[in-house]
Formats: C-alpha cells, sequence, structure tokens
C-alpha cells in the first residue's frame, strides 16, 4: 500500500516494479518457506530500526503472556509481527530493496543480535520489495505443506488487496502399456537381427570380391608365363638361323 500511495504524488516510483504481488514458495527439500512481495520495500536504516528491535513488533508482550499460561490463539490480540516468525523458525534472512537505496540483506537467529549488509552479490536481485526466508523448526515442518499454506493465507489475507501466488509442486502418475514395451522390443531385436545379416551379407560379399580378384591374379600371372615362354621359343628359333646362316 505504502508504494501505491507514494505513486500517486510521485508517478516514478512504479517505475523499477509495476506489478503489486505477493509470491509464497515453500521448499520441503531445504525446509525453508519464502514469502516475497513488490512493495515499497526497506532501506537499510528501516532495517535496522524496524527488524532490530523486538518490542517495535508487540512480540515481546506476547512471549509474556504465552510464559504465564496464555493459549497461542492469542495471538492476534498483541499486533504481533516480524518477530513471531520466530515462534516457528530456527534464523529469519531478510533481502530488501528502496527505491532510494541499494539492496540489504538483515539476518537473525533470534540470539539477540542481528546483522545487516550490502547485498550487491546477490544472483538474486529484487526490482524493488522484501523477501523474507524462514528456515523451520524440525516440528515446525508442517508449515510447509500446501493444504496449511492455504488454510493460513485464506484465514488472514481477507483485507489484503494484492494477488497471493502460491508455488506447489504437481506430481503424475502415467501408465505405461507393457504390450507397447514389448512390440518396442522386439521391433529393436528386428532391427538389429537385419543389421547383422547385412553385415554378413557385406562380409560375404568382400570374401567373393578377395576370391575373384585371386583367381583374377592368377590368371594374369599364367598369361605372363605363356608370354615369357613364347618369347623364349622365339629367341631360340632366331638363334638356330643365325648359326645355320653362318655355317
Amino acid at each position: 500500500d505504502k508504494i501505491r500511495y507514494q505513486s500517486l504524488t510521485n508517478a516514478e516510483a512504479m517505475d523499477t516494479e509495476k506489478e503489486l504481488k505477493i509470491e509464497i514458495v515453500p521448499n520441503i527439500e531445504n525446509g525453508t518457506l519464502t514469502i516475497s512481495d513488490t512493495g515499497i520495500g526497506m532501506t537499510k536504516e528501516d532495517l535496522i530500526n524496524n527488524l532490530g528491535t523486538i518490542a517495535r513488533s508487540g512480540t515481546k508482550q506476547f512471549m509474556e503472556a504465552i510464559a504465564a499460561g496464555a493459549d497461542i490463539s492469542m495471538i492476534g490480540q498483541f499486533g504481533v509481527g516480524f518477530y513471531s516468525a520466530y515462534l516457528v523458525c530456527d534464523k529469519v534472512v531478510v533481502y530488501s530493496k528502496h527505491n532510494d537505496d541499494e539492496q540489504h540483506c538483515w539476518e537473525s537467529s533470534a540470539g539477540g543480535t542481528f546483522t545487516v549488509r550490502e547485498d550487491p552479490t546477490n544472483p538474486e536481485k529484487l526490482t524493488r520489495g522484501t523477501k523474507i526466508v524462514l528456515y523451520m523448526k524440525e516440528d515446525c515442518k508442517e508449515y510447509l505443506e500446501e493444504k496449511k499454506i492455504k488454510d493460513i493465507v485464506k484465514k488472514h489475507s481477507e483485507f489484503v488487496a494484492f494477488p497471493i501466488s502460491l508455488f506447489t509442486i504437481k506430481e503424475e502418475e502415467k501408465e505405461v502399456d507393457a504390450s507397447s514395451d514389448e512390440d518396442e522390443d522386439e521391433d529393436d531385436e528386428d532391427q538389429d537381427k537385419e543389421k547383422s545379416e547385412k553385415e554378413d551379407g557385406d562380409k560375404d560379399a568382400d570374401k567373393d570380391a578377395d576370391k575373384d580378384k585371386d583367381e583374377d591374379d592368377e590368371d594374369k600371372d599364367g598369361e605372363d608365363k605363356d608370354e615369357d615362354k613364347d618369347k623364349t621359343t622365339i629367341e631360340t628359333v632366331d638363334e638356330k638361323k643365325k648359326e645355320k646362316k653362318k655355317k
């Protein structure tokens, strides 16, 4: 809402990201729940002032009431904000980008300390807005389940005027026809058989060609020998004629 109101007096405020939305991404494998928006975002100073003091969110009073035996369903009476995340998380990491500042990262494990740093090397750059990554406790992994998230969002989003998207993973089972697989195997066998027969045929053709070549070579050798014999006979006759003349 803040960025929308700001855009009424400053039209350029929405240029960095015109679509206002909220996205929820559960990751059961990593045990994280990521909630991001394209709102006004926070500067470094905002991160320190708004997230650095537990008393600002009303969580301190709520935790004291729980310790005194109050029912956890009374959470709505205390205006509990950001720090209520530690009821189900071991660690929270917040990335935020404001039009008037660079992207920064706030991180804390609820041990009474936090760190804020500039975040220039993050490959997931925010155009504008905030992304919160919740590292869920082992006994709170149920909050990563699709049905649980949908129930919570439906219950508490009545006055949220922006679209909320929940990313889910769908698995489908597909039946495979066994006869189809057998036909494919038979086709593969036929192809292999044809290929083998072709190779054998090529080998036989090569053998026949080699045999014909050897026969041609033998015939040629025989012709060469006959020519040499004829030549020798002619030379012998000529020599005899010469001797007879001399006599």
